[in-house]
């Protein structure tokens, strides 16, 4: 007679599951990475004017710390509209800054803005210590919201600059 002998099932059943729990903990460890990195409710509200051909942003900056590069792109093509470096005032250095002004800063590309803004700016700064922030505006909306004096646009409503400061965790 031809023995046959079975062999146990749970351990193929335990590491079957085992594989299971890591692949699914694997996937919902990066959901959650990947929802909260796009979640806006965490972004820094960084604030945008526009007066007439004047066009003012605010970046939150801690005291001690400094703005270095303020880029400027038209976010549907992705073309550099302006670029500037090394802000050589106290606002600028504080983050907030007047768009294509090259007199406040070391270097500033192109001098003047295009003719006609695009339907959306996007604003980023560097700090000094290699960190940055930004935002994509909608110019038709930033335009309309008529802004009062010494305040900025930004997502969560008008802000005056102490106030974009303060939501900077420094």
């Amino acid at each position: 007679m031809n023995e046959y002998r079975r062999r146990p099932v749970w351990p193929f059943v335990l590491m079957g599951s085992a594989i299971l729990v890591v692949v699914l903990g694997a996937v919902g460890a990066f959901e959650f990475m990947v929802h909260r990195m796009s979640d806006p409710a965490t972004t820094i509200p960084v604030g945008l004017r526009i007066d007439g051909s004047l066009v003012s942003f605010k970046a939150p900056v801690c005291a001690g710390e400094t703005v270095r590069t303020v880029a400027v792109y038209d976010s549907d093509s992705e073309d550099l509209l302006w670029r500037a470096q090394e802000p050589r005032t106290a606002e600028g250095r504080s983050g907030a800054v007047t768009l294509w002004t090259a007199d406040g800063f070391r270097t500033a590309h192109p001098k003047e803005p295009p003719g006609t803004l695009p339907k959306w700016l996007d604003v980023s700064v560097t700090y000094a210590d290699g960190d940055g922030t930004g935002d994509v505006f909608e110019v038709r909306k930033v335009r309309a919201a008529r802004i009062p004096a010494g305040r900025y646009w930004t997502r969560e409503g008008p802000m005056t600059a102490a106030e974009i400061d303060a939501r900077l965790s420094c």
